[in-house]
């Protein structure tokens, strides 16, 4: 199944109009002297051009691939996640510096005074030193080099959760945002047609053609639609707010964002078992959880690593600029520097008492991997049943909508006969306000399934790992 976003596209009359306009322009052209028709041709291009720049200029509205944009772009979640990849880099250097040789540099200077045979009075000196020291076998070299780019890859998959996270998030509240201002547009175009029921009755009630409790009901039905409109608007108002923070906007300073277009209804054909075995393969949260295990396991490594012995090699130098200096602690001449130096040797080292295994290091980096281990397994058997579950939804929504649909259109066809028989006497008013609640009911039953559909169509592609993926895993998963 290709990958699949409801995008709304942007509706725009500019086109329209230019060629409306073009035309005109022609027939203007044909009857006015060439002179004056190029000036008049010359001008109505140029409010063509006005009128085109105006039209094309979205009026405050976005559309969900431009919210998705920005989200991916200023999100302070998504933000800080970059941050993060950014220092896993240090700490990567952490790990992969046990490798590395160790120098340092001293610089021993000094006065030195007293008398010794043949010698007198005071002598500055200065010594230059150096170490150099590189660890030649150590088991916990490979462990900590693979640690240090899982490290990398972690930071990678958290940063690709947080992007599924946060887009997902948008997305919905996208969704949300549509779906009740549609919702308050049914509510308040059922109430528009009520208040023009309250005034027939009132009209038939001041005629002498019905009794007031006909005006009372109607008066009611259309009072009690108020609240309901109310709430559906604070919804939106909050689904728009929730759209400012994803895309890092602020509310005190910027408008909240307008969603455009209207929610749609596309079915969907899935096949569950590729789509599961795909889900497994690319989905960030189920590559993070692996990396959580596979580092765990280096980490136990490094720590058990202590119980081999460990050579290191090292090459200590001196650099004398003078003669006749003494060496700390020296009681002859045959002891004191007479120039400059270097000197090899091997260190040969092998804890064998505190290991981890005593201090408990080693079982508690081992709890942790096999916990990680197990929740990791229990992201992963959970991957089948939740598309189960998501695939049952629609199918079921799919349902839903179709029934909804042929009744909503039954229910127009009713409600409006039913209206003018009100308005000519024929119906009663308990016979209408039956007929429009069922007609306000259906529309917004149909309504709320194509809601559903596309919550579970945004819920299937975070599921089945189809929203963006920045890295993929490619280092040797090595156990």
């Amino acid at each position: 199944m290709k990958r699949r976003f409801l995008f709304l596209e942007n509706q725009s009359v500019a086109v329209a109009m230019w060629a409306t306009r073009h035309a005109d322009v022609k027939h203007i052209g044909a009857a006015l002297p060439t002179g004056k028709r190029l000036q008049r041709s010359a001008r109505i291009h140029f409010f063509i051009v006005i009128l085109i720049a105006c039209f094309a200029q979205p009026t405050g509205a976005i559309t969900l691939e431009r919210v998705l944009q920005t989200t991916l772009e200023k999100n302070p979640a998504i933000q800080e996640a970059k941050s993060g990849l950014e220092q896993a880099a240090g700490r990567r250097l952490v790990f992969r510096s046990v490798v590395w040789p160790h120098a340092e540099l001293g610089a021993p200077a000094g006065v030195q005074a007293g008398h010794r045979a043949g010698e007198s009075g005071v002598k500055g000196f200065f010594v230059g030193r150096g170490w150099l020291t590189q660890t030649l076998f150590n088991m916990a070299l490979p462990p900590s080099l693979r640690r240090g780019d899982i490290e990398v890859l972690i930071a990678q998959q958290q940063l690709n959760v947080a992007v599924v996270e946060q887009l997902h998030a948008a997305r919905l509240a996208f969704y949300a945002a549509l779906y009740n201002r549609s919702l308050e547009s049914i509510r308040d175009e059922q109430r528009q047609k009520l208040d023009e029921n309250v005034t027939t009755q009132k009209d038939r009630f001041e005629a002498g053609l019905a009794d007031k409790s006909a005006f009372t009901s109607a008066s009611v039905q259309s009072s009690e639609l108020v609240p309901q409109i109310e709430s559906a608007h604070g919804a939106y108002r909050q689904a728009q707010l929730k759209l400012a923070e994803a895309m890092a906007i602020d509310p005190a300073k910027s408008t909240l964002p307008e969603p455009e277009g209207e929610l749609q209804f596309v079915p969907l054909n899935v096949d569950l078992d590729s789509e599961t075995a795909a889900a497994l393969q690319r989905r960030a949260d189920l590559k993070l959880a692996r990396l959580f295990v596979r580092a765990a396991n280096e980490d136990q490594r490094i720590i058990a690593a202590d119980y081999y012995p460990t050579v290191v090699g090292s090459i200590p130098g001196e650099y004398v600029p003078v003669t006749g200096i003494h060496r700390q602690e020296s009681t002859s001449k045959t002891q004191d520097f007479i120039g400059s130096e270097i000197r090899e040797k091997a260190v040969y080292t092998w804890r064998v008492i505190d290991n981890g295994q005593v201090g408990g290091a080693v079982l508690r980096a081992r709890a942790a991997r096999e916990t990680n281990e197990l929740t990791c397994k229990k992201l992963e058997a959970n991957v089948s049943r939740e598309l189960s579950r998501i695939a049952n939804d629609l199918r079921g929504i799919e349902a839903r909508e179709s029934s909804l649909s042929a009744a909503s259109v039954a229910a127009e066809e009713g409600a409006r006969t039913v209206r003018e028989n009100v308005a000519s006497g024929l119906a009663s008013p308990l016979e209408y306000r039956v007929t429009e609640n069922a007609f306000l009911k259906t529309r917004s039953g149909l309504l709320d399934a194509i809601y559903q559909h596309n919550l579970a169509i945004a819920e299937w592609d975070r599921a089945t790992g189809r929203y963006f993926q920045f890295s993929d895993d490619t280092a040797p998963n090595v156990h």
